[in-house]
């Protein structure tokens, strides 16, 4: 009987002890749980901070076509135009009787803004009333020059060389009553006519040239 007594007395701290055990397992399971959720909330809130890294990367592509789209040649004038240009020849050296004269074939802009000018211009003597060509046009003679911008008034020139048609034999020249020039401006294909009397070759089998004209340069040209 006191055997019997003495079991049963430690049964209950035995249940105890198993409880105790259960119940050290379950607040660690929760603690776990509880740390495995912070970690995963920290993760979660962690999380846009990357995004929003990568999101700004498109903004230097952006800078990058907005330099791609500038216009090339920062924003430059236009070529002048025959119609915006004012076409007249100077008075030149007035000389040269035994070989050739030079005279300023001016171009003013007489626009309403600023234009480009470059290059040599056409030039060729024309007649009659229907403006035929006589002779070959100018030989281009010199370097080519720099862009010019002509300002509203402003002037740009192009000597010209006039050949004495004169100082030619009559049977290789075929001399002929010319009224003037026909000009075209440096890259422009529409031409302008420049009042000039005078006499030219119609022949092309002529020595030499009976036109020259050089490159455009800034200024009027004396």
């Amino acid at each position: 009987m006191t055997v019997t007594t003495t079991v049963r007395g430690r049964t209950p701290y035995a249940a105890l002890a198993a409880a105790g055990a259960v119940l050290t397992l379950a607040l660690a399971g929760c603690g776990q749980g509880t740390q495995n959720q912070q970690a995963d909330e920290a993760a979660a809130t962690s999380a846009p901070t990357t995004t929003s890294t990568s999101a700004a990367a498109p903004a230097t592509t952006t800078a990058d076509r907005a330099t791609g789209s500038t216009p090339v040649g920062g924003g430059q004038p236009a070529l002048c135009q025959t119609t915006q240009l004012d076409i007249t020849l100077g008075q030149g050296d007035g000389g040269g009787a035994a070989g050739t004269y030079y005279k300023p074939l001016r171009f003013t802009n007489s626009g309403e803004g600023p234009c480009r000018i470059q290059g040599y211009p056409g030039v060729s003597y024309v007649a009659g009333d229907d403006g035929h060509q006589v002779g070959p046009a100018a030989r281009r003679v010199g370097e080519d020059g720099p862009t010019l911008t002509l300002r509203p008034g402003q002037t740009a020139h192009a000597v010209v060389g006039f050949v004495q048609v004169r100082n030619y034999d009559p049977a290789e020249c075929r001399p002929t009553q010319v009224r003037g020039l026909r000009v075209y401006p440096p890259q422009e294909t529409e031409a302008a006519f420049v009042e000039a009397p005078g006499t030219g070759c119609a022949s092309a089998d002529i020595p030499g040239d009976q036109l020259t004209v050089r490159t455009v340069r800034s200024g009027a040209g004396g």
